[in-house]
């Protein structure tokens, strides 16, 4: 589908070059001599490589189409994770890296949105808050100030996340997937 240059945004996917891009920043300049354009910074889906390129507001470029189906977890081994079509019940393997981090945060039967460039997977992306248990934690200090002090703790998982002093190890927490922070206390 083709769009103009202005409408690109952040976390589109864009046909360009022959290769799947994400973009990761925009700007739109208008100088006072000259036409307006688009300064746009992208890193490539298959090649992990990065490209800042400019294109005048009159162009147009294609944005990918893709395909989002829902999954659920099922597990992982050496270098895949393993999900379920809960309709069809057909099972499909994505490598650990496409996940990347938040793979740690994946349970048994959490549904997951994969979605597919040409039926081929290229992100997973999680429900945007997810329950977590703390393991271990530092103990709060008496008098401590309350105004945005956090402490380390470390997750059932293996993250290490920063949290509230009144959290304590045993405690579930609700964490947010997008930046791997706390929300609130369960």
């Amino acid at each position: 589908m083709k769009i103009n240059a202005s409408e690109i945004r952040v976390g589109m996917l864009l046909e360009y070059r022959n290769d799947l891009w994400q973009v990761l920043k925009t700007q739109h300049v208008k100088p006072g001599k000259g036409g307006a354009f688009a300064q746009v910074e992208m890193k490539s889906v298959n090649k992990n490589t990065k490209l800042n390129e400019r294109f005048r507001s009159s162009e147009t470029v294609e944005k990918a189409s893709l395909d989002e189906i829902k999954f659920n977890y099922l597990y992982e081994d050496e270098t895949n994770q393993v999900f379920m079509d809960p309709k069809s019940f057909e099972q499909i393997e994505i490598k650990k890296d496409i996940v990347g981090d938040k793979g740690k945060l994946l349970t048994e039967n959490l549904e997951v949105t994969v979605s597919f460039y040409n039926e081929v997977p290229i992100s997973v992306d999680l429900p945007n808050q997810v329950i977590c248990k703390i393991e271990t934690t530092d103990a709060s200090i008496k008098g401590q100030t309350v105004s945005s002090s956090y402490k380390p703790a470390k997750l059932d998982n293996g993250l290490n996340i920063q949290v509230p002093p009144f959290i304590e190890s045993g405690d579930n927490i609700l964490v947010d997937t997008r930046d791997l922070k706390y929300i609130k206390k369960l």
